[in-house]
Parts: structure tokens; sequence; C-alpha cells
């Protein structure tokens, strides 16, 4: 009998990390990664992912970003997937973006680096993502302001949560829930 509650506790609470709340669905997308090959959102169907918006010439919160997200890529099962959507396409180019990624560490097989029409990137980020980006009232450091939070995103292409960069147990809640997705 005990064994029995024990196991309806544990089979309860399993099944409630799972359950986190569909938050919207990710719009399709065309865009290039750093290898200059075309990526299209159906690339990342039945896996589940971890997207960002960064740009490489950020001199704020961009570098702590990608290294929050390199540290992703040590915690995570290595079939979870890293996408970071450049906000500036007009500097990061492919050839900018790979040399980028290799400072970071990134493997190739695992973390797209994506770049395309600016539109098309500030449009997925604010209708698809609900993420904020806006390139008109900057600073000198930060000429694009844009969100710092992670999205996990199902295989489905549903966004299932949003995580602060600057919070560890924030990290440590998006490893929990994307094994959870598994």
């Amino acid at each position: 009998m005990k064994f029995a509650i024990v196991a309806m506790v544990l089979i309860a609470a399993c099944s409630k990390k799972a359950d986190l709340p569909v938050m919207n669905t990710v719009p399709e997308f065309t865009f290039i990664e750093r290898s200059s090959r075309e990526v299209k959102n159906q690339e990342l169907a039945g896996q589940i992912w971890v997207a960002d918006f960064v740009y490489t010439s950020c001199g704020g919160f961009c570098p702590r970003m990608t290294e929050k997200m390199r540290k992703l890529q040590d915690l995570l099962p290595k079939d979870i997937r890293l996408v970071s959507f450049s906000v500036d396409p007009d500097t990061d180019t492919p050839a900018v973006l790979s040399e980028y990624a290799k400072r970071y560490g990134a493997d190739p097989d695992r973390w797209l680096f994506l770049t395309g029409n600016k539109d098309s990137l500030f449009k997925l980020s604010k209708d698809g993502f609900k993420l904020a980006v806006d390139d008109t009232g900057g600073t000198l450091i930060e000429p694009i302001t844009h969100s710092s939070r992670f999205a996990l995103v199902d295989g489905r292409g549903r966004i299932r949560g949003y995580y602060s960069m600057d919070e560890e147990s924030e990290l440590a809640h998006l490893v929990s829930d994307a094994k959870s997705l598994l």
C-alpha cells in the first residue's frame, strides 16, 4: 500500500513537470545559418529547442547571454537543440556568426546561428516569440534593445516557457523543463 502511494506521488510529480503551458506557436521561418545553408523551421520539427535573440556587436548583455547558452549546451541532453537568432542581420553575416559561434564553443551539430531579413527576424521575435526588439531607441553600447529571455520550444513548435538569463535558478528550471519534454 505504501509503495502504491509513493508511486502515485512520483507519477503525479512527473506528469506535472511535463504539463507546461502552451504560450504560442513559432510561425514558419526561413533564415540562413552560419554555415550559409538555408534553415527552415521544419528542420526543427519533432525536436525540443531553446531559442534566444542576440547580436555579435552588442556591448551589453548579449555576450553573457551567449555564455549562458553555451552553459545550456553542456547541461542539456544532446538531442535538445539551441537556436540563436541575430537581431542585427546587416552586421551578422554567416561569416561573422561563424566566428562568433567558434568563440563560444558552439557545437555546429546542435546550435544554430541564424540571420536573414531584418523585418522577418524582428517579426519573428515580436509576433512569434512575443519577445521585444527595437532598433530605434538604444544606446551606443546597445543600439538594438531586445529581450534577454530564453524560450523553450517543444517538438511541435510550441513555446512552453520563458526563462531569464540572469537567474541561475531560472536556468536550472529551463533544464528541468526541457528534460521533462523529452
